[in-house]
C-alpha cells in the first residue's frame, strides 16, 4: 500500500488551507494510500531549531547536533513520517513572497542531517529518491500578479526554495497547484465567486491526487551537469535563474 504525508501550515482552524489538506487526506485514503497528517499549528510544532532542544548551551551547529543526536524527539517523529511516505503533500499560503515561517522551520528540523540527507546522499543520490512532493498553495495576489512580469513576482520562483530543499533530499517535485485571490476582503458577488472556486478545488482534489503519476515534474539540473567545483558546466541546460 502506498503511503502519503499531508502537511498543513496555516494557523486558522477553519482556513481553506486546512480544508484543502483534509480533501487531500480524503482523496489519498480513497485511492488506497495509508495517510499521515501533520497540522503544524494544531500540533504546536516548534519551528525554531536551537541548542535548547538538545539540552545544550554554548556554540551550536545544527547539522552536527542533528547528526550526533539524531534530531530532537519531535523532529525525529516528523522525519519518520517523511521516510515512510511515498507522497508528500504540502498545503500552505504565500505570506510576504514566501511560505510561512512554520513550514520553513519544519523543513529545517524534520529533514535531519545524517538521516534524510548528508554530504554523499543528496540531489540525484538523495535519501528520498522515488518519492514525490506536491505543493498546494494559495496566494492573496491574482494569477496575473504572480505570473510572468507580474508585480508581486513569479510564484514559481517564490516556491523554488521549498521545492529545491526537497529536491536536495531526492524528491521528485510535481508541478504545484495554486489558487489565487484567496483572502478575506471579498464581499457580495465576488465573495460568492471565491467560495465557488474554493469549493470546486476541494471537489477536484481527488482528480489531482489520482493524476499525480502523469502530472508534469519540475525539472532541475542533474548532478552530471556540474563540474568538480559545483558550477554548472558550459553548455548544460538552464532550468532556473537561481542556477545559471
Amino acid at each position: 500500500m502506498p503511503s502519503a504525508l499531508i502537511v498543513t501550515a496555516h494557523p486558522g482552524p477553519t482556513s481553506f488551507a486546512r480544508a484543502w489538506a483534509q480533501a487531500s487526506r480524503d482523496a489519498c485514503a480513497e485511492l488506497g494510500y495509508s495517510v499521515e497528517i501533520s497540522d503544524l499549528y494544531a500540533m504546536g510544532f516548534d519551528p525554531a531549531e536551537r541548542a535548547a532542544l538538545y539540552g545544550r548551551d554554548g556554540p551550536f551547529d545544527p547539522l552536527v547536533a542533528q547528526e550526533d543526536l539524531g534530531g530532537a524527539p519531535d523532529a525525529q517523529a516528523e522525519a519518520a513520517k517523511i521516510e515512510a511516505a511515498d507522497l508528500l503533500v504540502l498545503h500552505f499560503p504565500i505570506w510576504w513572497f514566501a511560505p510561512p515561517a512554520m513550514l520553513k522551520g519544519w523543513l529545517d528540523r524534520a529533514l535531519i542531517h545524517g538521516r534524510l540527507h548528508d554530504v554523499e546522499k543528496r540531489f540525484d543520490s538523495g535519501v528520498c529518491r522515488g518519492k514525490t512532493a506536491l505543493l498546494c498553495v494559495t496566494t492573496g495576489a491574482s494569477e496575473a500578479e504572480v505570473g510572468p512580469r507580474g508585480k508581486e513576482g513569479r510564484l514559481d520562483l517564490q516556491l523554488w526554495p521549498v521545492a529545491y530543499t526537497l529536491r536536495y533530499c531526492g524528491f521528485d517535485i510535481a508541478r504545484p497547484v495554486a489558487l489565487h485571490d484567496v483572502h478575506g476582503y471579498w464581499d457580495g458577488a465576488e465573495k460568492d465567486a471565491l467560495e465557488a472556486r474554493l469549493s470546486a478545488a476541494l471537489a477536484g482534489q481527488r482528480d489531482v491526487i489520482a493524476g499525480l503519476p502523469v502530472r508534469p515534474r519540475w525539472r532541475f539540473n542533474a548532478d552530471a551537469d556540474f563540474d568538480e567545483t559545483g558550477r554548472l558546466k558550459p553548455g548544460a541546460p538552464v532550468y532556473w535563474p537561481f542556477v545559471s
